[in-house]
């Protein structure tokens, strides 16, 4: 972070604000037009809330490798990509060809395929992990996971990270996004449902501690027990991705490793996010610590919806046994399978591994000269292909220093400054980039001549 801070004139940020939401809206006409036509049969116009913005949604139409097109036409360089689903870059020729060849000879049977197998085999080696099935989202694979692990340990209570999303079922809409001053005490977080419909009996059942604090982990369980409630599992993202970036301080998962098997309380990585967005072999390869169980979506389908979850035979003895049904029509559907398989064997390759890691070393390089040459409060983090600019004057750990710190109106400004530049990002406060391996460095070298623009805008 640099040393010393420049004091940004807040009158200065509105204003700037208020010119690039006029200049976004004059540009996205035909999104407009497109809202109004889908508030006619879409619940607030977007198939997801997520993909919800004010005054209306970006509409995008096609995209190819590196880039996408909004439906009035503007090309930009995307590091959405999908909330990360999109590492391989748009229609790649060798997952659309699969799926073309997979098409022909039928797209779904509710039965086992062979490359289903050549999957789970991929997986099994790179995350050294040899017990899988799969799902067809995120939140089917964290929900599995949690109720294998509730089966194997015979116990119902779940620990979570305070601020970590993990999908939309009940269980893990607990203590999501809350205001700063609703977090509770840093060693006893508040319980809170993540909006409406969550019965308070699921929510008496969730328990969260902070990341990067393993003591506070070690407590909350000893409290639970003597209770009665020691949790059947503990979910977490091995580095949090929805603030940003926010990595594991040195030990703190090795910690959190050891507490568990101390405790008997199965760990499970949330590898959603991570995954095969930071290596071949996600978290588990990234840092060296194994869990016991592993949850995977978004970037393993390459563009189909896809999900596995990955453990430990002993663990997984309770669905092989048959104790636990894990069931779903479409998982490992033909489709899919084949998109996997294509994206383990052709795209994700460790030559397209050294090349990620390459571009987020430029990009993050980049973004580190723009805060110290202005002074700007804030630094750049990543892994792997994923990272993002922090706006912060301290160092952000956990979701408690997150809130209590974070400039979201300058994250908002830089937002509005990159859709107007070319720069397709992620709406909202708390994403992070994601790069392809269709990205070059033009396109990384784009992302920091933006931000280059916004900084000395802000402090001309």
């Amino acid at each position: 972070m640099a040393t010393t801070h420049v004091e940004l004139d807040r009158q200065r940020i509105k204003e700037l604000t208020e010119r690039e939401e006029k200049r976004l809206n004059e540009r996205t006409q035909a999104s407009q037009r497109m809202y109004d036509r889908a508030r006619n049969v879409l619940t607030g116009g977007v198939a997801s809330s997520y993909q919800l913005r004010e005054p209306w949604p970006i509409y995008l139409e096609h995209g190819d490798g590196p880039r996408v097109w909004d439906v009035d036409g503007n090309e930009m360089y995307d590091f959405h990509n999908g909330f990360g689903s999109m590492v391989q870059g748009h229609a790649h020729p060798a997952i659309g060809k699969a799926i073309g060849e997979r098409y022909v000879r039928g797209t779904h049977f509710a039965a086992p395929t062979e490359d289903a197998i050549v999957v789970g085999e991929e997986l099994a080696r790179r995350w050294d992990i040899h017990r899988w099935r799969y799902t067809n989202s995120g939140s089917e694979s964290t929900m599995d996971a949690i109720r294998i692990a509730r089966a194997y340990t015979k116990r119902h209570t779940v620990m979570k990270i305070f601020g970590s999303y993990h999908g939309h079922h009940d269980t893990v809409m607990v203590s999501i996004g809350v205001e700063y001053d609703k977090i509770g005490p840093h060693e006893a977080p508040a319980s809170l449902p993540y909006g409406a419909g969550i019965p308070q009996s699921v929510v008496d059942e969730v328990f969260s501690v902070h990341f990067n604090d393993a003591d506070s982990l070690e407590r909350r369980i000893a409290e639970l027990d003597r209770e009665g409630r020691k949790p059947a599992c503990m979910i977490m993202e091995p580095a949090m991705m929805n603030l940003g970036v926010v990595l594991p301080e040195p030990g703190y998962l090795e910690a959190v490793r050891e507490i568990t098997n101390r405790h008997g309380v199965v760990l499970i990585f949330d590898e959603v996010k991570t995954g095969l967005c930071i290596a071949a072999g996600g978290a588990v390869e990234r840092f060296g610590v194994m869990p016991d169980m592993v949850t995977l979506a978004k970037a393993l389908g390459g563009g189909m919806p896809v999900g596995a979850i990955g453990g430990s035979e002993e663990v997984m003895s309770v669905v092989e046994d048959g104790s636990v049904f894990q069931v779903g029509t479409y998982n490992g559907n033909p489709l899919g399978m084949a998109a996997a398989r294509a994206n383990l064997t052709e795209v994700l390759t460790p030559e397209a591994y050294q090349r990620l890691d390459a571009l987020n070393d430029r990009i993050l390089r980049g973004c580190t000269d723009v805060i110290e040459r202005y002074g700007l409060s804030g630094y750049s983090v990543g892994v792997g292909s994923k990272g993002c600019v922090t706006f912060s004057p301290a160092k952000i750990v956990d979701y408690e220093t997150f809130k209590e710190n974070q400039d979201a109106e300058l994250a908002d400004l830089a937002w509005l400054f990159n859709m107007n530049r070319g720069i397709f990002m992620t709406p909202g406060r708390e994403e992070e980039w994601t790069l392809s391996v269709t990205h070059t460095d033009e396109s990384v070298d784009r992302y920091v001549a933006v931000f280059d623009e916004m900084a000395r805008d802000l402090t001309a």
